[in-house]
């Protein structure tokens, strides 16, 4: 196949918004506030820890903007980290970035679509009917060879071009967005008074909601407020809502097929992240209107929006969600895969991927980047794995976001006369807040969720010995 060396700038504004909305958006909003609820008990604190979380989300994307317009090139995170630190410390999120972050991510949500289609089409429903083979403890599910098919499909798409992802991901972020609001909208009609009350009464009352045997909730009081117990509720809380919320910096990735990178990722960023963030906690407040506190922790399967579709539309609402989902989901997988091969593309031209995902195909995007992302995803899919995988390195993800933003004071003082052309908001503040805040997320999920840091950790740390030998084998090459 013929090739090209440059990318084409033909994504606008809107476009990266898009981008940056329909990547954020999967399947977690619709699911991980039942989770939330059983860690914080209270109306109150599930909007805290949304709100912490837009917070968060806003302040990092706002200081990106900043890291975006000094350097408006494919790789994005990869090359702050890079450019900020060294190339090792760029390379462990790279690593990290294919292994598990982006694949895990794409493998997570296609599986989640094709669960969601389950309520159309029984054959994709993950249970022991449905399983094809059996392989020890690994079953393969009819869902998990579809999610397959959908990660081929959109990878064969991208592959043809910017401009059909660039459809796809316009088309269903817009389409997602309209159909969260429209939810949003009937659920605060058909809000009950009485609900609503009920769930604000106490609303800052912190507590452990658990089910007895006979279903009925139970609690386990959680005091002081200001406790280490209660701050390590909050952040086993955050694991979800920081994993519905993440993907965000998808667009830097893409920064060398942007218009006017300079301006437009930092705006995107601003654009997209707020968008989201607000549609979330509306989300929960339609949430807290239609559904008991109880009903909302204990939705079957962790369904929240389910239950309150229920409430809104009668029994045609579990048929609303999931076609809502399956939408949701799509175009989230769309932008995953669009993004995350300009990663590989751009650690292949510093000498530290396979030599083959440095190339563009003649329809100037990285295919063999694109399929080699493709296969890792498809594998961890079979493997059944990736949700737990996913738990995992939300230690990781955070860990590099508050790496990132360190970065901006380094290259402060690094590169003080380098051009840019748009600065940090709240400079040095604001990044030094979501510096102190997730650094504080990291040490409380060390603390009380072990389980969710050193798998991850280990992982990341396995790029090491990788990083040296990928250094050594460009050198022979050279």
């Amino acid at each position: 196949m013929s090739t090209t060396n440059s990318f084409k700038p033909t994504l606008g504004l809107f476009d990266a918004t898009m981008v940056v909305a329909g990547s954020m958006i999967g399947s977690g909003i619709f699911i991980v506030s039942a989770d939330i609820t059983r860690n914080v008990g209270s109306a109150g604190w599930l909007i805290a820890v949304w709100l912490i979380t837009g917070f968060m989300t806003l302040t990092a994307a706002l200081s990106y903007g900043e890291l975006s317009a000094m350097f408006p090139k494919a790789g994005g995170q990869y090359v702050y980290l890079k450019e900020s630190y060294n190339p090792l410390v760029g390379f462990l999120y790279g690593w990290s970035f294919f292994s598990v972050i982006q694949t895990g991510t794409i493998a997570a949500v296609g599986v989640a679509f094709c669960k969601f289609a389950g309520y159309f089409f029984p054959s994709l429903e993950l249970t022991d009917a449905n399983i094809l083979v059996s392989l020890g403890s690994i079953h393969i599910y009819t869902a998990q060879l579809v999610s397959i098919v959908l990660i081929v499909f959109l990878t064969y798409i991208n592959t043809r071009g910017v401009k059909g992802g660039k459809l796809i991901q316009t088309t269903f972020t817009v389409t997602k967005l309209l159909s969260l609001f429209g939810l949003i909208v009937f659920g605060l009609i058909m809000a009950k008074g009485d609900v609503w009350h009920a769930n604000w009464t106490n609303a800052w009352h912190m507590q452990t909601l658990t089910a007895g045997a006979d279903g009925t909730p139970t609690s386990t009081i959680i005091m002081p407020l200001i406790g280490a117990a209660a701050v390590g509720a909050i952040a086993a809380s955050m694991v979800g809502s920081i994993f519905s919320s993440d993907a965000w910096n998808n667009v830097t990735f893409i920064a060398g097929e942007i218009k006017n990178p300079k301006r437009n990722i930092g705006l995107s960023l601003f654009m997209g992240t707020m968008i989201v963030s607000l549609i979330y906690i509306a989300t929960n407040l339609m949430y807290l209107s239609v559904l008991p506190l109880h009903d909302i922790a204990f939705a079957k399967a962790d369904r929240v929006a389910v239950a309150a579709s229920n409430v809104i539309f009668g029994d045609a609402g579990t048929y609303v969600i999931a076609i809502m989902i399956m939408i949701s989901t799509f175009g989230c997988n769309n932008g995953l895969i669009l993004a995350g091969a300009r990663v590989y593309y751009t650690m292949a031209q510093d000498g530290l991927f396979f030599k083959k995902a440095g190339t563009l195909n003649k329809n100037a995007v990285p295919g063999w980047a694109l399929w080699a992302q493709c296969i890792v995803a498809s594998l961890l899919c079979l493997s059944g794995k990736y949700g737990d995988l996913l738990d995992m390195v939300s230690f990781i993800v955070v860990i590099f976001y508050v790496l990132t933003i360190g970065g901006i004071f380094i290259l402060r003082k690094k590169m003080p006369d380098a051009e840019r052309p748009y600065k940090a908001f709240g400079y040095p503040v604001l990044p030094a807040i979501y510096m102190l805040m997730g650094s504080a997320f990291c040490v409380m999920l060390i603390i009380y969720k072990p389980q969710f840091t050193w798998p991850g950790l280990i992982i990341t740390l396995i790029g090491i010995p990788l990083y040296y030998i990928a250094v050594s084998s460009s050198k022979k090459t050279d």
